[in-house]
């Protein structure tokens, strides 16, 4: 008899496809405005993000995944603001769906939804994972597989009426994700130590942006 359910952790993305039929796309539409379209970085913002990633070149090598989280990832988030009363970001809240028969399940490192004190409807999925992982790549998981099971999950709760947003982070690495129906795209990587995170920190403003108007 044939696995029909599926922990976050147990996804790749050749998993995936095969499960669901999907297929990896160069470019898709909404991926393209979410990666190009231009957002204003304030001089305040210009010094926070300085700061981070002085933070980031003495200490990625070393830091696990808790202290990538605590120490760079979530600041992002954070300076970028988008806990309101009509959305926020919540960490390893449970998420479940399932999809043609087949469960998808878990907690995922990063979520941004409808809702004040409570999670609702997904918009946005996030993976990490540490320099460690480059080193020693897990054959039964990887942060792109997980950060795309979520996002299935988030399009099937949302029943398709509009693209699902990602990212997954290694170390200092950011690749910026989208789902629509049976098709993703995965960006190139945004390097933090570079700078890129400058280019980070306008998409996730820019996501914020995206998010609102969906909410609104």
């Amino acid at each position: 008899m044939e696995k029909t359910e599926f922990n976050f952790k147990e996804c790749t993305l050749s998993k995936l496809d095969k499960l669901f039929d999907l297929e990896i796309m160069d470019d898709i539409p909404p991926m393209t405005t979410w990666l190009t379209d231009d957002m204003v970085i304030s001089e305040v913002e210009k010094e926070i993000l300085q700061l981070y990633q002085r933070n980031l070149k003495q200490y990625v090598h070393d830091w696990n995944e808790t202290e990538l989280r605590q120490h760079f990832i979530g600041p992002m988030f954070t300076l970028v603001d988008f806990s309101s009363k009509k959305i926020g970001l919540f960490s390893e809240r449970h998420l479940k769906g399932v999809i043609n028969g087949i469960t998808l399940k878990g907690n995922p490192d990063g979520m941004i939804t409808s809702g004040f004190r409570e999670p609702g409807q997904p918009y946005f999925c996030t993976s990490y994972a540490s320099q460690e992982y480059k080193r020693h790549r897990d054959p039964d998981g990887d942060p792109a597989g997980q950060c795309l099971a979520a996002m299935l999950v988030g399009q099937e709760m949302n029943q398709q009426t509009f693209p699902l947003y990602g990212c997954h982070v290694i170390g200092a690495d950011w690749y910026f994700m989208l789902l629509k129906g049976q098709e993703y795209a995965i960006s190139s990587a945004y390097v933090a130590t570079k700078d890129d995170i400058y280019d980070i920190f306008r998409r996730l403003k820019l996501l914020k942006r995206i998010i609102m108007e969906l909410v609104s």
